[in-house]
């Protein structure tokens, strides 16, 4: 593979573009966009060639698909049919099934692997796009690689954006989107409609604490985003809804018929299905080894942690300041590949002069 083209720079298209920069300097990388874009990519030094009709793609080796759906279906429907030979086609999107039904109608010569990263941010566009998004993160394909020895130079393209590949059908990945993505945004949006009520004395919304924001930050998702996902899902966010819905009126029996003692088994189970959720890892795959590092609130701090690991030649996977106190300190949580390699941090930071725990 020597050549990519990206259609699409937003945030995930412009991450990609990113990243193999920096990791593929050989890597010839096309992309369509709006002019503006492009020219701001390319004098970036993100992108070497700019594209002006999204056929133009079909020269590269591999084509990345990366706009929302509507548009990603009516480009899906003008590459696919005249792939050549060899030619690897693969998209972004978060709902696959329609994808691989187009596929199949398309007769094409070509290859497709449906794809979904699971990564983002809450500002999107090319100036918020990150070379860095994907690290850590799940990125799952609809074709198992590992049966294709054919497609191991696809896996390792992936692999370089730092991302860990998850084969799941297209048809279980909808089923599983459904209820751990699409089904938690139009909570997120209830949520927030439910709680929006205004007296006149109080906005019920002006004591939301943290833990309120924390659940409804989706609910500010742009619905343009949203419409055609839900259009294309629409029957698993629809089974997803109704089991929801059996959920909440179990717990409005619950409450209605003064049922403590199975509420309370009801939020003990709840709390045992949270805990096995890995903390460790940025999605759900490769779990890494945590370090936690109490620090006092001066400059440097930062530097003088990555320095010490750095001279020993220990990698940081992941870094997150996890709460701080102005004037006082804070804590931060730091992430290793081994349990080796998070043992020795602490052994190093602690000579360093830190207090740590292991996770």
């Amino acid at each position: 593979m020597k050549s990519v083209s990206i259609i699409g720079l937003g945030l995930i298209g412009g991450s990609i573009a990113k990243a193999l920069r920096n990791v593929k300097d050989n890597f010839h990388i096309s992309a369509y966009d709006i002019e503006e874009v492009l020219s701001l990519a390319f004098s970036d030094g993100v992108i070497d060639n700019k594209l002006y009709a999204v056929e133009d793609a079909l020269a590269s080796d591999v084509i990345f698909i990366c706009l929302p759906i509507g548009e990603a279906l009516k480009t899906f429907n003008k590459i696919a049919p005249n792939l050549k030979s060899g030619q690897i086609l693969t998209d972004v999107c978060s709902v696959k099934s329609v994808f691989a039904d187009l596929w199949v109608q398309s007769d094409s010569e070509g290859i497709y692997i449906g794809g979904h990263p699971m990564t983002g941010k809450e500002k999107s566009g090319y100036q918020n796009s990150d070379p860095l998004l994907f690290e850590n993160s799940i990125y799952i394909l609809t074709e198992n690689l590992d049966r294709q020895h054919h497609l191991q130079s696809f896996r390792e393209l992936i692999e370089s954006l730092g991302a860990n590949i998850l084969y799941i059908p297209p048809k279980q990945h909808d089923v599983i989107a459904a209820s751990v993505s699409h089904l938690p945004q139009l909570v997120s949006v209830a949520l927030v409609n439910t709680s929006s009520l205004k007296t006149n004395s109080y906005n019920f919304l002006d004591l939301a604490a943290g833990g309120f924001r924390d659940m409804t930050r989706i609910a500010s998702s742009d619905f343009e985003i949203w419409e055609s996902i839900i259009k294309e899902n629409r029957d698993e966010i629809l089974s997803a809804i109704e089991k929801f819905s059996f959920e909440i009126e179990k717990l409005k029996k619950f409450i209605y018929k003064d049922r403590m003692s199975e509420l309370r088994h009801y939020f003990n189970d709840a709390r045992k299905h949270r805990d096995e959720i890995p903390k460790n890892t940025k999605g759900f795959l490769s779990p890494l080894f945590d370090l936690y590092i109490f620090v006092k609130d001066e400059p440097g701090v930062i530097s003088k942690i990555s320095t010490a690991l750095y001279r020993h030649n220990i990698n940081i996977k992941d870094i997150e300041l996890l709460k701080i106190r102005e004037g006082a300190g804070g804590t931060f949580r730091i992430s290793f590949e081994s349990k080796a390699d998070a043992a020795q941090a602490q052994i190093i930071l602690e000579e360093t002069g830190f207090r740590t725990s292991l996770s």
